[in-house]
């Protein structure tokens, strides 16, 4: 077997080997965000700010991964967050990430707007399967869609509250993909220079929103970020809120809060944990980081905190969590894994994950995640 960890020690090994195999559309598409990506690199920059002090004279010990989050028990305190047309990225990234989390034992997050429907990946699925809900504006859709999550075998619904309408994603519509996709001439000879991608799809098919599409009555002429699910789904405001907690008798999550009297009130409303992400600067251009905001929503509430955008690597997922979270979610690393390596990438990217924080634990002097906080400088 490969020793992947000597040839891709780090994701930005597996960036730079997926960016060779994923058609440049659809590279765009993945590694984009809005206006000039300032929020983007701040995810980034902030980050690399958080410093942590070591600690010496510990003696031996193993430092411990495991959490207990909303009630159950990982091994790992990360998961695999929602990304919208992941099959596009790679040819069934849903199936094969959700077959790496059960496998893992960790949470798999499917979007409203993936490739697949949830009775496609039920057979994939472990006992941590969360449903990504983009709000749908008409209520018989809104019942029908969380049913068949829940018959699917998904347990856990997201709501993301931080895309109320489209972003700009100039870098991504300069890409040229379209909604729903179609190889163009310009973006046929892309994919023609791809081909570990293109046989894939010819195998696949070329991805569709299947579950936006089955209450669409057509999806033609739409652009990129103007896709199917704009069409069917609203803004929502607190109401929206209410009704879910009323209607879903699983664990509730709340996506996209970076703002503190937001995390009072969703606390009083009943959700069960609130997610501290800002889509990963793909919806807004001139807010904070998500490891800035992450405190001041910390201090606000008593919910269970998940954490995205930005995370690189294991000591970033420790700096998460030594400012609050109790969870860490990626989106896009599992992605540049699966361009990377292809089914072998997800397994890969979980043991270099752990790996990286094992070794960072052991120059803190930390043995359980618990002691992170202590080390913040």
């Amino acid at each position: 077997m490969m020793d992947h960890h000597a040839k891709y020690p780090d994701l930005s090994d597996l960036k730079a080997r997926a960016r060779k195999r994923i058609p440049h559309f659809v590279w765009e598409y993945l590694d984009s965000a809005t206006g000039q990506e300032a929020t983007l690199k701040r995810n980034r920059t902030k980050l690399d700010e958080v410093l942590l002090r070591p600690s010496i004279l510990h003696g031996e010990f193993t430092p411990e991964l495991s959490t207990t989050f909303l009630g159950r028990d990982y091994k790992l305190p990360f998961g695999i967050a929602p990304v919208g047309m992941s099959g596009l990225i790679w040819p069934g990234a849903e199936r094969l990430l959700a077959q790496e989390a059960a496998r893992q034992g960790i949470p798999y997050s499917m979007s409203t707007v993936a490739t697949q429907t949830p009775k496609d990946v039920a057979p994939y699925l472990g006992e941590d399967a969360w449903f990504q809900m983009y709000p749908p504006r008409d209520p018989d859709i809104r019942k029908d869609m969380m049913k068949r999550a829940k018959a699917a075998g998904f347990n856990t619904l997201i709501m993301t509250v931080d895309v109320p309408v489209a972003s700009r994603r100039e870098r991504q519509t300069r890409g040229g993909l379209t909604q729903p996709p179609r190889l163009t001439g310009r973006l046929a000879m892309q994919a023609a220079l791809r081909p570990a991608w293109l046989n894939g799809i010819r195998k696949t098919g070329m991805p569709r929103m299947k579950l936006m599409d089955s209450y669409a009555e057509q999806t033609t002429s739409l652009s990129s970020t103007e896709h199917v699910g704009y069409l069917l789904r609203t803004s929502p405001g607190w109401d929206y809120v209410k009704y879910l907690r009323d209607e879903w008798d699983g664990p509730l999550i709340i996506k996209g809060v970076c703002n503190a009297d937001d995390a009072a009130r969703l606390q009083d409303e009943g959700v069960d944990a609130l997610w501290v992400s800002n889509h990963a600067g793909r919806q807004f251009d001139g807010g904070p980081s998500t490891i800035e905001a992450l405190p001041h929503v910390r201090a606000a509430t008593t919910l269970p905190l998940i954490f995205d955008s930005g995370i690189e690597g294991g000591l970033d997922i420790l700096r998460a969590i030594a400012h609050g979270a109790d969870f860490v979610m990626l989106g896009r690393p599992w992605h540049y894994a699966l361009g990377a390596l292809g089914d072998a990438g997800p397994a890969h990217l979980a043991d270099m994950l752990a790996k990286d924080m094992v070794s960072n634990m052991g120059q803190l002097g930390t043995k359980t995640l618990k002691e992170l906080p202590a080390r913040l400088l």
